[in-house]
């Protein structure tokens, strides 16, 4: 009777809109006005100390086990969540958990290797051809090709740092080269690409050798705070730095501006919150080991702290959230390949990570921010307005 009075208390309070909520007993009852188009069915009693210690991590890990299953849109039930200030994903009464985190360099490269070498051919089922696993770009509402999105993202990047002809590029954290590829074959840059998954190193050198980029292109399977004295013309970072922890945020930016040319031009592409840094217990645990999302104000201090300047500042929330829509529907077109070949509870996981994120980024609890810096005055060897961004 207990369980029910607190679990009563900590639904009715989270959702924005009707629930009928069934519990381990059988017995159901509905939550708010209306007619629910969601369920969520307990298999099992999650103990209230688990949930009072860190609500997502013990509802992530029942939802994970099938011990809590959901009809109706997951995405739509978490980011009622999100826009409910009383919700367990909000209250501070449902986090008094947070977990420790380390980010040295061989911490680093292990967190890093956890998530990106899962498998190629596990990405390969679910992202688009190049294999670009961060927000697309469309150019219009009714855009869902989400191959084209990506390609238009990555121009959309090197447009922004209006590249010269034969001047050198650094991408930090490269991915499967996609970005650095571009835009040594079709923006004529001489570019480095550095990563920590060996998944994606060797896929990057396999491309550079087979495209015959050798005079133009290399690929570094090291930390990118062990590059020395070399400067670039150019740097593109995109989904690197929710990896590096709130610590050494100052030290990202640091290294940013250390390996930046004197009035270079940097492309920096990462999650953001406009409301502060944060971080989720579940998504450490399971998804992304030692992930920290910055803040708005956090990233802009170390930027001007760093002696780089901001020159723009750009928004791309609605984006993300399309991309990782598109995503979990790849995902789930191919749900029964990966769940022979990750097992039932790892799909049940990733799902529900993507459907997470996407609801995350629906709600505004979370932003994806492209923030354009110069290492030296602001707009210094860029067009004087903002035109030229989306002219070529």
């Amino acid at each position: 009777m207990l369980e029910k009075t607190f679990y009563k208390i900590m639904l009715s309070k989270s959702f924005p809109f009707p629930i009928k909520v069934t519990y381990w007993d059988g017995k159901s009852e509905t939550y708010g006005n209306g007619n629910p188009d969601i369920e969520i069915i307990f298999n099992e009693k999650i103990p209230m100390s688990a949930i009072s210690r860190n609500a997502s991590l013990a509802l992530g890990e029942a939802y994970m086990d099938k011990k809590i299953e959901v009809k109706g849109s997951l995405q739509k039930l978490i980011c009622g969540a999100y826009e409910s200030s009383e919700s367990f994903l909000r209250s501070n009464k449902f986090r008094k958990f947070l977990p420790e985190q380390n980010h040295n360099e061989e911490q680093s490269e292990k967190d890093v290797q956890s998530h990106y070498d899962i498998g190629n051919d596990f990405y390969q089922l679910w992202l688009d051809p190049t294999l670009t696993y961060s927000c697309a770009y469309f150019t219009s509402d009714n855009h869902d090709n989400l191959e084209q999105a990506q390609i238009a993202k990555i121009h959309h990047i090197l447009n922004k740092l209006h590249p010269e002809k034969g001047k050198t590029l650094l991408d930090i954290g490269c991915g499967w080269g996609t970005l650095m590829l571009t835009a040594a074959k079709e923006y004529g840059l001489k570019v480095t690409g550095v990563t920590l998954s060996e998944e994606q190193y060797k896929l990057v050198q396999k491309k550079i050798y087979d495209e015959n980029l050798q005079d133009v292109a290399e690929v570094k399977l090291e930390d990118y705070r062990e590059l020395g004295d070399q400067q670039w013309d150019y740097i593109t970072s995109v989904g690197m730095f929710e990896h590096v922890g709130k610590e050494n945020l100052a030290q990202y930016f640091n290294d940013v501006a250390k390996y930046l040319k004197k009035d270079g031009v940097a492309l920096i592409h990462g999650i953001t919150r406009q409301q502060g840094g944060a971080t989720n217990a579940w998504l450490n645990k399971h998804i992304f080991p030692g992930g920290y999302v910055p803040g708005l104000n956090e990233n802009i201090s170390h930027i001007i702290a760093s002696g780089m300047q901001v020159d723009d500042v750009e928004m791309l929330r609605r984006h993300y959230q399309r991309t990782i829509e598109i995503w979990d529907s790849n995902f789930n077109a191919h749900r029964e390949q990966i769940q022979k070949l990750m097992g039932e509870r790892f799909t049940r996981m990733w799902d529900l990570y993507l459907q997470a994120c996407a609801a995350s980024f629906e709600s505004g609890n979370i932003d994806v921010i492209q923030y354009l810096i110069t290492k030296g005055p602001s707009g210094k060897n860029l067009p004087l307005t903002r035109d030229y961004m989306l002219n070529k």
